[in-house]
């Protein structure tokens, strides 16, 4: 295993939990790399972790990659470590790890983090991503075998959360809002190679359904590619269709929350 240790959180900035996370690795693996993937994830918002780290996985190297977004946390969700090629995954096993594993070629192993003799003592029940995950991962860095946390889990046991999906149909592509990111950019399950298999290009308009309403919307590379003020629709860093407006808030002007279901088609 490589000493490579990336940190996924909704701890946020304000208080000293990164640097808990952060002083728990360094004190049990102090050549370890740590990488902070995000920590800024909207408090419980385990679809939106999902969404970052299965995105950002691409462009990690092979380690380990905790992910701590934990509603349940001091529930019976268990914790598990979950081994795809050269990397392990730790966390709760509530659907945060799920896409991820799925995007870097998904799971030949998966192991309940039970033995507590490699967790920090007394152990939070509020925060595992100090006490469990952290001194885990610490652990793993140092040659720790997977097997050794805890029983093995089988894979069709973990829990997933559903895939963000598209559905061509009658000269359109459903699809929903993936996630929404601090700018209000709102992303959708919709690819661009979705709207080419309907003959669109970019430089054309877009017909877009919300619920009831429905408006048009120029199709370009990037939201400056409009005036200040205007929506667009573009295709991500992720090759997502993406809805933006210049210099504004598109979830917060179009009302779309995470889930929301869109569909476009050619506009008339």
């Amino acid at each position: 295993m490589t000493s490579v240790i990336t940190l996924l959180t909704d701890y946020g900035l304000e208080d000293g939990y990164v640097a808990a996370c952060h002083g728990v690795i360094a004190t049990i693996a102090p050549s370890a790399r740590v990488i902070d993937v995000c920590h800024l994830v909207p408090s419980g918002d385990v679809r939106r972790g999902a969404a970052i780290l299965a995105q950002t996985i691409p462009y990690l190297p092979s380690g380990v990659h905790i992910g701590a977004v934990d509603p349940g946390a001091g529930g019976v969700r268990r914790a598990v470590a979950v081994a795809v090629a050269d990397r392990v995954f730790v966390g709760p096993d509530n659907g945060l790890l799920s896409w991820a594993i799925h995007a870097a070629g998904g799971a030949r192993a998966a192991y309940e983090i039970s033995d507590e003799r490699h967790f920090l003592r007394p152990v939070s029940p509020t925060f595992h991503g100090r006490d469990v995950y952290a001194p885990v991962a610490g652990r793993l860095c140092g040659g720790l075998d997977p097997a050794d946390l805890g029983p093995a889990v089988p894979l069709e046991r973990l829990v997933s959360l559903p895939e963000p999906t598209s559905v061509l149909r009658e000269g359109a592509v459903e699809g929903e809002v993936v996630s929404v990111d601090r700018y209000g950019n709102t992303q959708l399950s919709i690819s661009a190679g979705d709207l080419e298999a309907l003959g669109l290009r970019v430089g054309d308009t877009l017909g877009v359904m919300l619920g009831r309403r429905r408006l048009s919307m120029p199709y370009r590379e990037s939201y400056t590619a409009v005036p200040p003020g205007d929506l667009v629709a573009f295709a991500d860093s992720a090759g997502l269709i993406a809805f933006a407006v210049n210099s504004g808030d598109a979830a917060q002007r179009l009302g779309l929350p995470p889930g929301a279901h869109v569909r476009l088609s050619p506009s008339g």
